[in-house]
């Protein structure tokens, strides 16, 4: 996949605005939340709804590509498959326990930055044992917010269709 597919794919498991009172991230647009928004345009601080509902996709697209896949060095994951995966798990997640995730998976240490030692150990391992890894790591944190924080329960049809996506 290349990072425009990506990125088409993210946009398409998002959706538009929206601004749901459960969603620990608060309103999004693309997939962008107001925190991210307000860190892109240096605002100093969260963007406003208004803000956010105003986003248009070609700045998403930048957005997303910057924060979600160059930032976090995800262009550097050689496997298309993998790379997509780690995307997507970053703008659903956050990018740092998406590289912890693959760390495990690598048994590199784990520091949550996609350096040369994790992306040598990523070259070396066996990649649908390292994908299944990151999924599996995927579908544990996702099943123990569930359990852990009962207000997330309304988002769990969605986020099991979206993991399933990658099965």
């Amino acid at each position: 996949m290349t990072a425009d597919e990506i990125i088409d794919e993210i946009i398409r498991r998002e959706g538009g605005y929206t601004d749901h009172a459960s969603d620990k991230g608060g309103p999004t647009n693309f997939g962008i939340t107001a925190a991210t928004l307000g860190a892109w345009r240096k605002l100093g601080r969260p963007a406003s709804r208004a803000e956010v509902k105003a986003l248009k996709e070609p700045e998403a697209r930048a957005i997303c590509q910057a924060r979600y896949i160059t930032d976090p060095r995800f262009d550097k994951v050689p496997a298309p498959d993998l790379r997509g995966l780690l995307v997507d798990f970053g703008v659903h997640s956050g990018q740092a326990r998406a590289v912890k995730a693959l760390q495990r998976a690598v048994d590199v240490p784990i520091d949550g930055v996609l350096g040369p030692k994790t992306l040598a150990a990523l070259k070396a391992a066996d990649a649908g044992t390292v994908y299944r890894g990151v999924l599996r790591e995927r579908g544990e944190l996702l099943a123990a917010i569930l359990q852990r924080d009962k207000t997330q329960l309304v988002f769990a049809a969605g986020w099991l269709r979206r993991l399933m996506e990658f099965v």
